[in-house]
């Protein structure tokens, strides 16, 4: 029998992480592990940083011609994140 006290620790997990308001950090920095898994390898070997500041992702990469591509990749790219997140964490991307 259950005690009304007995939580499992997901339960007290998510409970902290609601009462200091980190979701929405978990969901940037998840999104930014899901980085090289939408773009390829190619393009994240080539990545130096990855940044989110006010829904916006910032990205400097050492390739002129790899960031020429994403540029032109711009709104799917946020689609592909976000669809791989599970909920708009993003709404544009700038390239460094």
């Amino acid at each position: 029998m259950k005690r009304r006290n007995e939580y499992s620790l997901k339960e007290v997990i998510e409970q902290l992480i609601k009462a200091y308001r980190m979701e929405a950090k978990l969901d940037e920095t998840q999104l930014i592990g899901s980085w090289e898994k939408v773009v390829g390898g190619i393009f994240a070997k080539h990545t130096e940083h990855l940044s989110i500041k006010n829904k916006i992702l910032f990205v400097k990469m050492d390739s002129a011609v790899l960031r020429s591509e994403l540029v032109m990749a711009r709104s799917k790219l946020v689609e592909m994140l976000n669809k791989e997140s599970g909920k708009k964490v993003i709404e544009d991307i700038v390239f460094r």
